[in-house]
């Protein structure tokens, strides 16, 4: 299992950012793991929406369907499942002077082989994923 999590200030107060964030095909702007990301139910955005998300991992494509889990004023939890994985986006948004603190919790649990490799070969990729989704989703959010 992985587990990153990243804590950081935005400009914008929290029902901008959660309304953001909620819309998972952001994700290509903020994740640079994220090649594409488009709506697969019909419909505006809420519990129970569903995204197909075509991420890239040390060079190789893998697609997710995420799913709106949850959502309130100040919380968002995304799930993404496909064969190998499940992914955890946890979001908490809280007010700060002027603005939100975002903390970003993702979570990977791997299933069959790729739970003996997964961790060990990707644990750096996603440190390092963690902290360029810091900055970029701080730059996209302070740039609505």
């Amino acid at each position: 299992m992985i587990d990153v999590e990243r804590t950081f200030v935005v400009n914008k107060p929290v029902d901008v950012v959660v309304n953001y964030l909620k819309d998972f095909k952001h994700a290509e702007e903020w994740d640079p793991g994220t090649k594409s990301c488009v709506q697969q139910s019909p419909g505006p955005v809420q519990v129970g929406t569903t995204w197909h998300n075509v991420s890239v991992l040390k060079g190789k494509e893998t697609e997710l369907t995420y799913r709106l889990a949850e959502l309130s004023d100040e919380h968002i939890l995304l799930v993404g499942e496909n064969k190998t994985a499940t992914s955890r986006d946890d979001l908490t948004v809280k007010p700060t002077n002027g603005g939100s603190t975002i903390t970003y919790h993702a979570n990977v649990e791997f299933h069959g082989l790729a739970k003996l490799v997964g961790t060990i070969l990707l644990k750096s990729e996603f440190d390092e994923l963690g902290d360029k989704a810091a900055e970029q989703m701080t730059r996209a959010i302070n740039a609505l």
